[in-house]
């Protein structure tokens, strides 16, 4: 595990305008991070370097392009050696369906996001990734009934004394 990345009041501001619209130029960046495009330019580059920005994504709404279910699942695998768990979050997050994928502990051995068209897609998926395995033991299915937030922000720590610019 690598150990926190020092930032300073510029990098957690140019953090947090990237978090609220990553599209922006960077001229745009820089000027609501209170910086020089130079300076915002190479501290992005390094916050990315370092493993802080992962990528950068668009969020599109699901509705507007036919997936229209959501499902929050719950998978229990029945043997969980790390070869067994391994080999069901390779098969799950390599399903376009999946749109998130936590291996737990404590309860099931995964909670995965899914988003697709209907119930009946569901049920394909389902098919594919749960029904057809031996190893899964049990699945418990949510469906959302409305999407009241969605969000990859994260909240940002407080910066560090110093970082140069």
């Amino acid at each position: 595990m690598t150990p926190p990345v020092s930032m300073d009041a510029i990098d957690l501001r140019l953090l947090e305008e990237l978090q609220r619209d990553a599209a922006r130029s960077n001229q745009d960046l820089a000027e609501a991070a209170h910086v020089s495009a130079a300076t915002s330019l190479r501290r992005v580059r390094r916050l990315t370097d370092a493993g802080v920005i992962e990528r950068t994504v668009a969020v599109l709404s699901p509705q507007a392009l036919g997936h229209g279910l959501t499902a929050i699942v719950e998978i229990t695998l029945d043997q969980q050696s790390a070869e067994r768990l391994q080999a069901f979050e390779a098969r799950v997050i390599a399903d376009d369906g999946v749109q998130q994928c936590y291996r737990t502990n404590g309860g099931p051995d995964f909670v995965l996001i899914a988003q697709v068209a209907d119930m009946p897609a569901y049920q394909a998926l389902a098919q594919r990734l749960f029904n057809n395995d031996a190893n899964v033991r049990n699945v418990r299915c949510f469906f959302s009934v409305h999407r009241a937030k969605v969000g990859l922000g994260i909240a940002l720590p407080p910066a560090s004394p110093a970082t140069p610019a």
